[in-house]
């Protein structure tokens, strides 16, 4: 058997699962991570995964497979320093049980991470915001839906993954209403809804009529939509919105740009469509 092969499972029930109770999404990215590295080492020297050794993930190694990912798989630098963040994990833990492979990582741990230029952050003016929920169209079921998903993400800033993550009972419509969502890092978040947002959803939950632990915007089948589906809707919408408002067509539309709008609509416009929704 492999020499590393010990370590990295350790890595995963031990320090992972049981040590730090990371996030099935961290797990999955830390797994996909050392899957691509030793697919990339067996067709770079021929070795196969269980005849590994340590001295075969140097810093050499390591620095050529972070170039494989950037310019063959055409990773973003951001990518290229997710998965050396996750090897990085990963040598510190193997650290502590081969102080043999001391100095083959120490000079892993010191592959610096890819600087790059930030671009700037999008988002969306009222007016566009406005055209976006005039988009769905309101006779349909789906319509009514997405016009309210809409309205949550550009008023509360939620994550897609808080977004799709959200239960009927989440939402709270009395006085004080919010939303509450478990976010990044699994920390508890609750965000407030304006009267406006509160009263489109209170409609959407109307006709809902969900239990309490149902997705709060199913598909038609009841399941959750997926994060793939909700980009999609706003990619259709966004088309739609494109129409009537000429700015929005130069801009790219995703819900990470709903994320950066957070724009509070005016209360007027949207109690109307409310009652269009109604």
């Amino acid at each position: 058997m492999s020499p590393i092969a010990p370590t990295l499972q350790l890595f995963f029930t031990e320090r992972l699962a049981a040590q730090r109770q990371a996030s099935p999404a961290t797990i999955t990215a830390y797994r996909n991570t050392f899957r691509l590295l030793l697919r990339f080492v067996q067709d770079r020297t021929g070795t196969a995964p269980s005849d590994l050794d340590w001295a075969d993930l140097g810093a050499g190694t390591i620095a050529a497979f972070l170039d494989h990912l950037e310019h063959e798989r055409h990773n973003n630098p951001r990518s290229r320093n997710a998965r050396l963040a996750a090897l990085r994990s990963l040598f510190r833990y193997a650290a502590l049980r081969h102080p043999e492979h001391a100095h083959l990582i120490a000079q892993v741990l010191a592959i610096p991470q890819k600087r790059y230029d930030k671009a700037l952050v999008s988002f969306l003016e009222p007016a566009e915001v406005e055209a976006l929920l005039a988009a769905p169209d309101l006779t349909r079921w789906e319509g009514r839906r997405d016009r309210a998903l809409i309205a949550v993400a550009a008023q509360t800033g939620l994550r897609l993954a808080e977004l799709t993550g959200l239960n009927c009972q989440d939402a709270s419509l009395g006085a004080g209403a919010h939303v509450r969502c478990t976010g990044k890092g699994r920390k508890q978040r609750c965000v407030p809804l304006t009267t406006a947002t509160a009263a489109i959803v209170r409609v959407w939950l109307h006709e809902r009529k969900g239990q309490p632990g149902d997705p709060l915007f199913p598909t038609r089948t009841g399941r959750r939509l997926s994060e793939d589906a909700v980009e999609a809707r706003i990619t259709l919408h966004h088309q739609t919105a494109s129409r009537q408002c000429p700015s929005l067509a130069a801009k790219k539309l995703t819900p990470h740009v709903l994320r950066h709008t957070a724009v509070i609509c005016t209360a007027s416009d949207l109690v109307r469509d409310v009652r269009l929704a109604a």
